[in-house]
């Protein structure tokens, strides 16, 4: 059985400026996204260097933004581009949210990406400790080794 599933997309609720600003980082996340996953932890701790911890009004304000300006981003499959592009717009604040990527705890197996502040998901519709996180790249992480 399949669930429909659907984020609110309103590319009209951002002023054109915004708009095109958060167009263009949902532009570069898509294409990291379509990178190995070392390389995408790799260039997000690159990113996240010299941020300070964003807010959770912070990141839900990037990733509301995200969603009204791109259809793919407010999918069911859009959650790594869209979890990227959060990054990205909290890190032009000079914030950094924990971005992880991670699997479920139970069958079937279904992987995810979402933010983090102080340990909470943001805007997500699944609970705390549905999914155990593989990746994670946050303000306080050491180097990533070449």
């Amino acid at each position: 059985m399949t669930t429909e599933r659907t984020v609110a997309y309103r590319p009209e609720a951002l002023g054109p400026r915004r708009r095109l600003l958060v167009r263009v980082v949902v532009l570069a996340a898509r294409l990291l996204a379509t990178r190995s996953p070392a390389t995408i932890r790799r260039v997000l701790h690159r990113l996240a260097r010299g941020a300070r911890p964003a807010t959770r009004a912070e990141a839900a304000a990037a990733r509301r933004d995200t969603v009204r300006t791109s259809a793919f981003c407010a999918g069911p499959l859009g959650c790594l581009p869209r979890s990227i592009a959060t990054v990205l717009l909290c890190r032009l604040r000079g914030g950094w949210p924990t971005w992880r990527v991670g699997a479920r705890v139970h069958p079937p197996f279904g992987a995810h990406a979402w933010v983090e502040v102080d340990g909470a998901a943001v805007d997500e519709p699944y609970p705390d400790g549905f999914h155990v996180p593989l990746l994670t790249v946050a303000v306080a992480d050491r180097p990533v080794p070449r």
